[in-house]
């Protein structure tokens, strides 16, 4: 078994490993990005995706390291729905801080860690918290994870849409760490919106 890989998982590994880099646009036309498209593309930004068959501009695989995307290039990047499908997101992060311009915006949605949509879908590897973005932005301990550096503009654990759940979620918001650790499973939230901006010291000197 390669790489102690079961035969599935090695095949999978394969597949994953031959997708070709293909794009049909000049990337240096376009200062937005945006990550794992699926079939919602944004005509002003570089559209990426695994997958051929979303017409994305630029076909990759973001588990695939360096992306082939010039450094600090970026104003702002969309990443909705697809760091739980990557395999690490911490060098996800690093990624999209390397392509960004200092000052750019990032937007990033992705399903609750309490909310069914987040075990439903096979291929998703990790369930998050709100607070999980705290260890990119200095906000945790354990930060020295990574050297890049962003800071929050904007972070919201939403909830489908109810009377009960609008009461919820401005306590959760208010007190979202006292909510992840007591109320999550009692109300569950259904995603998580975070907008951060990406912060390059060496750019603003």
């Amino acid at each position: 078994m390669p790489n102690g890989l079961c035969p599935v998982k090695a095949m999978q590994a394969e597949r994953i490993a031959e997708v070709p880099v293909t794009t049909t646009v000049p990337i240096e036309d376009r200062d937005q990005l945006n990550l794992g498209c699926g079939r919602k593309l944004m005509p002003e930004a570089v559209n990426v995706d695994i997958n051929p068959v979303t017409g994305a501009d630029l076909i990759h695989n973001l588990n695939q390291r360096p992306w082939p995307l010039p450094d600090s290039h970026f104003d702002k990047i969309f990443a909705f729905d697809v760091i739980e499908h990557c395999t690490d997101v911490i060098a996800v992060m690093e990624e999209i801080h390397r392509v960004s311009r200092d000052g750019a915006v990032v937007s990033i949605t992705t399903p609750h860690f309490s909310s069914a949509n987040a075990y439903i879908d096979p291929t998703h590897r990790h369930r998050l918290s709100v607070q999980s973005f705290d260890y990119v932005t200095g906000s945790n301990d354990l930060s020295f994870y990574t050297a890049t550096q962003y800071k929050y503009r904007a972070r919201q654990i939403v909830f489908a849409p109810s009377l009960l759940n609008r009461i919820v979620g401005r306590a959760a918001n208010r007190w979202p760490q006292r909510y992840e650790e007591r109320w999550a499973w009692l109300f569950p939230a259904w995603f998580i919106y975070v907008e951060l901006e990406v912060v390059k010291p060496a750019q603003r000197r």
